[in-house]
């Protein structure tokens, strides 16, 4: 079609396009104006202002009043790519790394507006020594009245400690904070501390005595009086502690050391979280002195100490506790129904009305999530905090023609208004992907956003969209918020803790050997069993007199092709029940990539052989766990992502970011696997191994591992450096399709790897073995119905070594490219040591599978 002139022209060439957006058919004419005329007027209506102390944004509304779907406006995309080319154009192109540090909040910009030293009045501009400080105190108010003292970030060692001589010059001091010094001796610091007779609150933080495991213990040992060491309640937590987090007590009024009766009485908010709280239940926190208390946040506590009735009765008798935060599941029980039935009073638990809550029956609810602000270190370069924050603004499409849908989807940032718009689940705009295509095809295409109101607005509301528009429950919803917030790490531990333990508890039963139900095919009358293929080098390669290639699929004995056969399939190229095909009916259970994994475990639960692996589409809540108490024990956590069903590593991500994994969800099924960060490696290169395994039964069970086998080598140094991930040279081994292709021939590969790790590859070989089998015997014994009297089937296996040269299995593949095996002559590293001429390769394999031969290949 020529270029568009009319707006029915745009409905013509842009009718699916308007479908699929959701744009209301009313606001179409106008996004044809706005479009034709390239009208960005959201100036005129929006206002952009910084939250969080400059890291985050939001959207204002500043005219009067929109009704809902009464306009909509065009958003700019200030930056659109493929995946794998984002840290490159963040690099090369000038300015864009700028401009999207700044409209990420991750630029020098929000650097300063969230250094706390920012913000000093001109008192602090100069910098004064501890020495001054302490001068100033006892000028100021003498040595009896100063009772908080701060001495932060004043490179105080332990000699300065002893000469400022503390406890002398401020004998009545109740708090006092060493934060970010040099403090290291922990019996010097106990011992000064120690003389501070009435000190309740000490803060040590980020000093190197505190990577001394034993330095809190000492000091809370020395100090009976102290309350607060280091942010944590001490187990002598009482009033002083509990006023200091009521908000009581602070540099203006540090309190005395005796105080009057019930200075809690006052208190109705109370912020607990995160103070390492192991017994609640204590003299100071009771409903007597603390009648007015309101709001309580227990979130981050063990409180293992209490039991759980015990903590509910005690929540129970504060008459006035109308709302509540707390872990779920966490000390408090399992379930917010069950807490809510227990606390009638409660009108709140965390941020969710109580009479919500018991209408869904939900177990886990928190509305007040905390937004994930980007992180970086001051050194960070510009590109990498845009990289690591980038996750947060990402939205994407997949382009389409008509004559196929493009393999890797396309990523893009929405300008600075677009960009501002933040979550709500009850949102009062929607935004929307949109190509205009202005010459009528998709070569002209320009992608804007659309962004339009789903519900009246009126001046100064923020203006919100829902980041997962259309998910619900049923899709993971609460579980991919993860991707924009912090939501609570126990229960997802908690949910992967019950996920493992139910997998250590399956019991393997080995599938029932018997003998071989498979007979030789061949003709009694001496003919050629005919054989129809659609692969070119079965066509070439099988040469043998026993065999005939034929052009007509209803003619053949042998059906061997790349394309799936299902019932319609034969019916429309007219196959009949009594020809063989190469393939297994139920074969998915082990071709595509979260069937093999859930069949392996629900064979064998965990094995080494299999990297942890989840299928993102079921079991996120568990991969989130799993990640979090990988974070919690500081072990590794880089994860590789691969689509459920496509080969050649298309739209596979490797990250540690798990923003970045939840929203890679986005762009089709898939699978996170744990990455193998440490795999042996060949001459410092990467490699994986490409077996072939022949299936004449899978009941009984009769497998054959072809003798010949390849490695792949990929062609880049390992490394784990951050930015090598999108190097397909570096972390991929498959170069037949891209990357420069350095064949090497297997026995030359052994021997020079048994050189380099002085192993034995026999060895290794055998743990294979073993590892091929069993992985079939899983499919053998979770899918029966797979067996089929007329099937036969070749699959390709790949293997990976890890560092202890133990095999992983990465995938399983039908109809596997055999170009490697019919192109080189080999010598056989196993067996017989004899040379298979690569000519012959579909001669032995077809002669396995059809004739029960056993050249070149062994029984598993």
């Amino acid at each position: 079609m020529s270029r568009i002139q009319s707006y029915d022209d745009f409905v013509k060439v842009h009718g699916v396009l308007l479908a699929a957006a959701g744009i209301p058919q009313s606001l179409h004419k106008l996004l044809f104006q706005k479009l034709s005329s390239d009208t960005f007027d959201g100036g005129h209506f929006f206002q952009i202002e910084p939250l969080e102390d400059g890291r985050q944004r939001r959207l204002l509304f500043t005219s009067d009043f929109m009704p809902k779907h009464s306009n909509l406006f065009l958003v700019d995309h200030a930056w659109t790519f493929r995946l794998p080319d984002a840290y490159k154009q963040l690099c090369e192109v000038p300015g864009l790394a700028e401009r999207m540090a700044a409209l990420m909040c991750v630029d020098s910009a929000a650097e300063e507006a969230g250094d706390v030293d920012g913000d000093a009045g001109e008192e602090d501009s100069i910098k004064l020594s501890a020495v001054e400080i302490v001068q100033r105190e006892i000028k100021e108010g003498g040595d009896d009245a100063t009772r908080w003292l701060e001495l932060e970030e004043l490179d105080i060692d332990d000699d300065m400690l002893l000469s400022l001589d503390l406890p002398n010059k401020f004998p009545n001091l109740l708090a006092l904070s060493l934060c970010s010094n040099n403090l290291k001796d922990v019996e010097i610091v106990a011992k000064e501390v120690t003389r501070l007779k009435n000190l309740k609150a000490l803060w040590l933080n980020n000093n190197p005595i505190l990577e001394r495991s034993n330095s809190e213990t000492a000091i809370i040992q020395g100090c009976p009086g102290l309350e607060v060491c280091n942010s944590k309640f001490t187990s002598n937590y009482g009033e002083w502690a509990l006023g200091f987090c009521g908000g009581i007590y602070d540099k203006e009024n540090a309190g005395f050391a005796h105080q009057r009766d019930h200075p809690l009485e006052s208190v109705t908010s109370l912020d607990l979280s995160n103070r390492s709280i192991h017994n609640l239940i204590n003299k100071a926190f009771n409903p007597d002195d603390i009648p007015s208390l309101s709001y309580l946040n227990l979130r981050g506590n063990p409180l293992d100490q209490n039991s759980l009735s015990d903590l509910l009765q005690l929540l129970k008798g504060f008459s006035c506790l109308d709302s509540l935060e707390v872990d779920i599941p966490g000390p408090l029980g399992e379930s917010a129904a069950e807490i809510v039935e227990a606390l009638p009073n409660l009108s709140l638990l965390n941020g969710v009305n109580t009479s919500k809550i018991l209408e869904s029956g939900k177990s886990v609810v928190d509305s007040m999530l905390q937004p994930r602000l980007p992180e970086w270190a001051a050194g960070d370069p510009l590109e990498d905090r845009v990289i690591n924050a980038m996750w947060l603004y990402l939205m994407t499409y997949r382009l389409a023609d008509e004559e196929k849908i493009d393999e890797t989807s396309v990523w893009y940032v929405m300008d600075e208004l677009g960009s501002a718009l933040r979550h709500s689940d009850k949102s009062n705009f929607r935004v929307s992907p949109f190509l205009y295509m202005p010459e009528g095809n998709l070569a002209s295409a320009v992608s804007y956003s659309i962004l339009w109101p789903i519900d009246d607005v009126r001046e100064g509301d923020e203006c919100t969209r829902d980041y997962l528009f259309g998910i619900g429950e049923e899709k993971q919803r609460s579980a991919r918020l993860t991707a924009w917030f912090h939501t609570p790490r126990n229960y997802f531990i908690k949910e992967y803790e019950k996920y493992k333990n139910k997998l250590q508890s399956n019991k393997f039963v080995s599938p029932v050997q018997g003998s071989s139900v498979t007979n030789s095919l061949c003709h009694g009358d001496g003919s050629a069993l005919r054989v129809y293929t659609d692969i070119p080098p079965v066509e070439e390669y099988l040469t043998r007199p026993e065999f005939v290639i034929t052009t007509e699929p209803k003619d053949a004995d042998i059906i061997w092709t790349s394309m799936q056969i299902d019932e319609e399939t034969k019916k429309a190229a007219g196959l009949n029940d009594e020809q063989y095909i190469n393939q297994f009916p139920f074969e998915a259970c082990l071709v595509m990539k979260h069937h093999l994994a859930e069949t392996i475990k629900k064979a064998h639960g965990l094995v080494e052989w299999l990297q942890p692996t989840y299928n993102l589409e079921t079991q996120l809540t568990q991969l989130i766990g799993d990640f979090h108490q990988r974070e919690r024990e500081k072990l590794d956590n880089l994860w590789i992502l691969k689509p459920w069903n496509m080969a050649r590593t298309i739209d596979t991500t490797i990250t540690s970011n798990l923003s970045a994994i939840v929203r890679l969800m986005e762009t089709g099924p898939k699978i996170c696997q744990k990455y193998i960060e440490h795999p042996a490696l060949f001459q410092g290169r990467k490699f994986d191994l490409r077996y072939i395994v022949l299936v004449r039964s899978m009941n009984p069970l009769e497998i054959f591992l072809a003798e010949v086998f390849w490695v792949r080598l990929a062609n880049n140094t390992y490394t784990l450096e951050k930015h090598s991930f999108d190097e397909y040279e570096t972390h991929f081994t498959v170069m037949n399709y891209r990357g420069r292709l350095n064949h090497m021939n297997t026995p030359d590969f052994v021997k020079e790897f048994e050189k380099e790790h002085e192993v034995n590859w026999l060895d290794i070989h055998s743990r294979i073995r073993s590892m091929i089998k069993s992985a079939f015997e899983a499919a053998a014994v979770v899918h029966p119905e797979m067996h089929h009297s007329k099937s036969r089937a070749m699959y390709g296996v790949d293997v990976m070594l890890d560092c202890q040269f133990q095999p992983k299995l990465l995938e399983i593949t039908y109809c596997p490219d055999c170009g490697r095996a019919v192109k080189y002559d080999t010598e056989a590293v196993v067996g017989g040591g004899e040379t298979v001429k690569g000519k012959d390769f579909y001669n032995y394999i077809f002669g396995c599978l059809f004739l029960n031969e056993t050249n070149h290949v062994s029984q598993l």
